[in-house]
């Protein structure tokens, strides 16, 4: 099967969406797939991709770029697609599109118990970092 991996349309928002809810599973408000895909228009599509094959979204993939690093947000491949490259190939249009805007160094971050998700992006050449990740919600 051949899959396409391409810019976000905004006709591809509801698959988009399902795909997250389906694949993506997190109770915190801040990432509820309706409202990252809403934001991330808000602020910025040129990194925002999706994987297509025979006209079904299987794959979805969002970036972000500061000026000094770059991030990759929620890449989700539906699971009757894995290990068929799809979300290697989303990893690299993101990285590519980073590196065509300067950037030098990507980030990610994955729950520690997500042992396979951790085991994918090692097989890619990610290196788990000591660090320590802090977040604060603005919103109650």
């Amino acid at each position: 099967m051949d899959t396409l991996i391409r810019c976000y349309r905004d006709a591809d928002a509801g698959r988009v969406v399902a795909l997250w809810e389906a694949v993506l599973p997190d109770s915190a408000p801040h990432n509820e797939p309706a409202i990252a895909l809403r934001k991330k228009l808000e602020a910025d599509r040129k990194l925002l991709f999706v994987a297509e094959a025979e006209g079904s979204i299987v794959g979805a993939v969002m970036g972000g770029y500061d000026g000094h690093r770059g991030w990759i947000y929620s890449l989700a491949v539906a699971p009757g697609h894995r290990g068929q490259g799809i979300g290697t190939a989303l990893v690299r249009r993101v990285e590519a599109a980073l590196a065509a805007l300067g950037c030098l160094k990507v980030n990610l971050q994955v729950r520690a118990s997500n042992h396979g998700v951790v085991r994918f992006y090692e097989r890619i050449g990610y290196d788990v970092e000591e660090r320590v990740s802090m977040g604060k919600r603005l919103y109650e």
